[in-house]
């Protein structure tokens, strides 16, 4: 069935903020196959890692058509009981030592130096996170060095005895992970929490002035975030936020789940601005969302190596995901997809390759071109009704105004593109099963050219995924003459590039 419903309109003078590239950074974690067997292999049997570097080089490159500006690093739960001494050094001597999170053994033989080359490679910047479990400030402060100084100092030093003379200048600190969670060692109340990173966050801006921090959120939405922002707002840069979606088996749960995002972050930027104004500040503090994801547990538990293998129903909610990000550009301004390979990720490896996942393209597309300004949409479009997880996103929608529900089928994100001649559109149609003649209105003062690029991913049947026999589920580019309206196929994501005139 076809419905002519829907409508978006465009205005290019409606403009949100500049989306930040920095929202599609990666990260890599030592968890699973993240790491080793995933992007740093030196004893591949096939020949696919770098000689001198160990790292997967069919990885890197389709890494590369990502973009990826920030890497996180080196978690996670990982960091909780990290000590980032043993990865350096020569590696005969770096010691093997149990790992607490995943409940594995770390072998140290990746650590700071090589995901430093590993950003290099990349081109992108590196981004830290402390060990507030088990480590010290002690520890912190002298990672900090080992990084950033040029000082005639103890572990500035050690840093040009293992071959590395230049500072690697990391802008990027976090101050613990996920440290509110009872899965996490070292796990803390907010009010311990929030003076805990208040005085390591002194310490570290005393050693290096120009980092910039990042404190331990929860999801927008809780306490735990009222709490630590009260606290930490004046001497940290962003604040993190980390929430997955589940899918329950269920398509619609699982492309609506990116509504609780965009409520918290509607949440967290006003107790930003609580934090603020309590605290007589008129210095910026943005949402760093540094892990983000469709990732079932159940399906694909982490202490298994969380590998999911993702199908049709999960790209469209990553797109999801990204609307929600381009259509808050004016406070999220980092986000990392967790994670970069293997673990809950676009690409899957095995000694012998690689293939990419259904969530690759999306990511890709929005990457490369949903950059520039993001703009105030208008989208009218039927509404879902049915279960979300988490269920209070169903009990808000039900209260909400039809226009400003964040369940809507047609789910829409625009931007006017950095040259100002482009306005490209990211539609994503959530329903599983109807198809919608979507008009898209220009003006009041703009128009468009009489033709549209169009970057399609969609299949017949929402399960396709993508595997070593194929990829089902990829981008299919095609012009199209434009008339006014666009046929949105069911559970589809399409990204239209119009020329303006």
């Amino acid at each position: 069935m076809v419905s002519s419903s829907p409508m978006i309109h465009i205005d290019p003078a409606r403009t949100i903020s500049r989306v930040d590239p920095r929202i599609y950074s990666g990260f890599t974690e030592h968890m699973g196959r993240c790491i080793y067997g995933g992007l740093y292999e030196p004893e591949n049997p096939n020949q696919l890692a770098d000689p001198n570097t160990g790292f997967r080089k069919d990885v890197l490159d389709v890494l590369r058509e990502l973009n990826v500006p920030i890497f996180r690093y080196p978690g996670g739960n990982f960091v909780s009981s990290y000590r980032w001494q043993d990865g350096i050094g020569p590696k005969h001597l770096r010691p093997r030592r149990p790992e607490l999170a995943w409940l594995t053994e770390e072998s140290n033989l990746f650590g700071t130096d090589e995901f430093m080359q590993f950003c290099k490679e990349m081109n992108a910047e590196p981004y830290i996170c402390l060990n507030m479990g088990t480590g010290t400030l002690e520890d912190a402060l002298a990672w900090l060095e080992y990084c950033n100084s040029s000082a005639n100092t103890h572990y500035a030093n050690l840093r040009r005895a293992n071959g590395h003379p230049e500072p690697y200048n990391v802008k990027y600190w976090s101050l613990g992970n996920e440290v509110w969670g009872p899965w996490q060692v070292g796990q803390m109340e907010s009010h311990d929490y929030a003076k805990k990173a208040f005085q390591w966050a002194k310490a570290l801006k005393l050693l290096d002035p120009k980092i910039q921090l990042i404190s331990c959120g929860e999801t927008g939405f809780t306490d735990w975030d009222r709490v630590t922002l009260k606290k930490l707002a004046p001497v940290i840069d962003y604040h993190s936020i980390h929430l997955y979606t589940v899918s329950e088996g269920n398509h619609a749960v699982n492309v609506m789940g990116p509504a609780a995002a965009e409520k918290g972050l509607e949440i967290c930027k006003s107790l930003i601005d609580l934090a603020k104004i309590e605290a007589g500040l008129e210095k910026q503090v943005t949402v760093c969302f540094d892990e983000w994801n469709v990732w079932d547990p159940v399906r694909a538990p982490g202490e298994k190596g969380a590998e999911e293998h993702y199908d049709l129903s999960d790209a469209l909610a990553v797109a999801s995901w990204l609307n929600v990000f381009v259509r808050k550009a004016d406070i999220v301004k980092i986000a990392c997809i967790a994670q970069s390979v293997n673990v809950i990720s676009p690409i899957i490896t095995s000694p012998e390759g690689l293939f990419k996942q259904t969530t690759f393209y999306p990511l890709k597309l929005f990457a490369t071109l949903m950059q520039g300004t993001s703009l105030n949409i208008h989208v009218a479009s039927p509404q879902y009704t049915g279960k979300t997880v988490p269920e209070w996103v169903e009990k808000l929608e039900n209260g909400n105004g039809g226009d400003e529900k964040l369940t809507k089928y047609i789910d829409v994100s625009a931007v006017l593109s950095d040259s100002k001649d482009e306005i490209r559109v990211a539609i994503v149609n959530r329903n599983a099963t109807e198809a919608y003649t979507v008009p898209i209105r220009f003006g009041p003062v703009c128009d468009v050219l009489e033709t549209v690029k169009v970057h399609e991913v969609w299949s017949a049947d929402l399960k396709d995924n993508n595997g070593w026999d194929g990829e089902r589920v990829h981008t299919v580019e095609k012009e199209l003459p434009w008339t006014g309206e666009y046929l949105v196929k069911e559970h589809s994501f399409q990204l239209l590039v119009f020329k303006l005139k």
